[in-house]
């Protein structure tokens, strides 16, 4: 069934033992890990046509260049390696191998083309993983399960993916995890934490839900990494990251900058520093510095240019009307801009990106009304305000922003968008005031957004977060029932407004915390 029962990994027997594989293959590994890139592929490519591990790892890290680079022909030849990989694999009765390869061609399917066509071939590689996935821990569970020397390695690898899976499901709201198990699809949150390469990543992340973080988790799951790849670029990202959710901003940016300096062959690690860098130079008002780390990332980036010229245009936005701008750019040009670097993946257009372009739509009139803030607001999408709310001098920072920002907005003409700004000011001007403990007065912000529903005009996204926050200063107060009302309402009340997916994941992070007995909250089938 499984690599693990095979003596060899190789299509000739005389050629390399498995366990002679695995030590070369990870040999390369910590060459990859201590960011000697090109001497990992080195390694790896004279038998990338023989050995199975070795054509796995080899295809592997050209699709990691390729989702970096975004460049159509990386694509193209990451792809066609790794579906030389799968045959390969396939012919060996490699299933576990197998099933990652599935996993990481439908990931260059979709990038690959727009189509719906490619969307639901990416679809099925990825329902077939899953099976053989959810197949093989049965059989390694079971007692018919023989035992060998590596069988270590065919468990890890296992546990990896059905982690991944897990996860993954485990965080869908509930509408859409009954259409995922009808196509034969479920998850188990739980077995997920035994998945520690998964967990790593996932625990300083999953910030995006109710805004919590396990860093404990996250920082106990990078030490024995940090020590053995003490300048190993991804685990100093990692490790910026968790010191960026401890709200220690200084120390996040040092440890991002060493992220770019520990290696100059890839380049596209950087551009993960710089996106985190732009953030926390964001955290603590420093404008200049965050258009800079944009202007890194629109010029060499090709991920997400309409966010990053957005970005631009947002910081330079943040300055004072007379003072001087960097290159000589002008926001208002820089926004008008935004629309024509829309992109497509897995043939749709990504949610922020969208985003931009809606709030960038002003700015097509020749005498555009500005944007109030839209730096944070931006943020708030991005649940940067969770980020600060550990260090009160950046939420005041923020605070008086905002309270400059109302002040400037009462002053001028009103306006078609007078109420919509005014409400996104309230909004944020809630969850700083629920930062500082003033619970009273950010309900009220909050409550604003609420009672103004019939007379926003544009952004409707802001009632339903509004509901969203209230509810959690409910949670954090402890009362319960009425958070789960304002959920459910914000839940079924609201359709199709900007950021929906992110907004109900969301709600369904809070609603589970919450263990609210719904009838949507149905519990998943565990593996």
């Amino acid at each position: 069934l499984s690599c693990n029962h095979c003596s060899v990994c190789v299509r000739s027997s005389s050629q390399m033992t498995l366990q002679m594989c695995l030590e070369e293959c990870m040999e390369a590994l910590d060459l990859f890990l201590n960011n000697h890139f090109s001497e990992s592929l080195d390694k790896l490519r004279p038998r990338a046509k023989e050995s199975m591990y070795h054509a796995l790892i080899y295809a592997t890290v050209l699709e990691m260049q390729a989702m970096m680079t975004f460049q159509q022909d990386d694509i193209v030849n990451a792809g066609n390696t790794m579906k030389s990989a799968q045959e390969q694999l396939q012919a060996l009765h490699a299933d576990a191998c197998y099933a990652e390869c599935l996993l990481q061609r439908a990931a260059l399917t979709f990038l690959q083309d727009e189509n719906m066509v490619s969307f639901i071939k990416g679809g099925i590689k990825v329902r077939n993983s899953y099976l053989i996935y959810k197949e093989l821990h049965t059989f390694i569970q079971s007692n018919s399960s023989l035992q060998g020397p590596n069988h270590i390695h065919l468990e890890g690898g296992v546990s990896f993916g059905i982690g991944a899976f897990n996860l993954t499901l485990s965080m869908f709201p509930p509408r859409l995890l009954k259409v995922l198990e009808f196509a034969g699809f479920s998850g188990d949150k739980v077995y997920f934490w035994f998945c520690p390469y998964t967990a790593s990543y996932s625990v300083l992340y999953r910030s995006t839900g109710t805004g919590e973080g396990d860093v404990a988790d996250a920082e106990k799951l990078l030490k024995p990494f940090r020590l053995r790849y003490p300048q190993g670029a991804i685990f100093l990202f990692f490790a910026g990251r968790a010191e960026a959710i401890k709200g220690n901003i200084d120390q996040a940016v040092v440890l991002f900058e060493d992220g770019c300096k520990v290696q100059q062959q890839w380049k596209q690690f950087h551009h993960m520093c710089y996106w985190e860098l732009m953030w926390c130079f964001t955290y603590k008002c420093v404008w200049r510095m965050a258009y800079f780390y944009a202007d890194l990332l629109s010029d060499e980036s090709r991920w997400s240019k309409a966010m990053y010229v957005y970005m631009k245009a947002a910081y330079l936005s943040m300055l004072a009307p007379g003072e001087a701008r960097p290159f000589g750019e002008d926001e208002v040009e820089l926004f008008r801009q935004v629309s024509t670097f829309k992109q497509k993946i897995a043939g749709k257009s990504p949610p922020t990106e969208k985003f931009a372009i809606r709030k960038a739509r002003r700015y097509k009139a020749s005498c555009p009304v500005r944007l109030p803030v839209p730096v944070l607001e931006m943020m708030y999408m991005w649940n940067g305000f969770s980020m600060i709310s550990k260090r009160p001098e950046l939420t005041e920072g923020m605070l008086q922003t905002l309270v400059e920002a109302e002040r400037t907005l009462l002053e001028s003409p009103v306006n078609e968008y007078s109420m919509d700004d005014r409400c996104v000011i309230h909004l944020l001007k809630g969850l700083c005031l629920k930062n500082q403990g003033h619970i009273q007065a950010a309900e009220e912000c909050f409550n604003k957004v609420y009672n103004s529903e019939k007379k926003i005009k544009f952004d409707h996204y802001l009632v339903p977060n509004a509901l969203l926050e209230l509810s959690v200063v409910y949670i954090d107060t402890g009362r319960k029932e009425e958070a789960i009302k304002l959920l459910v309402k914000a839940k079924t009340n609201y359709k199709e407004y900007s950021m929906e997916s992110r907004t109900q994941f969301r709600i369904h992070a809070a609603l589970s915390k919450l263990k609210a007995d719904t009838s949507d909250q149905d519990e998943i089938t565990p593996l």
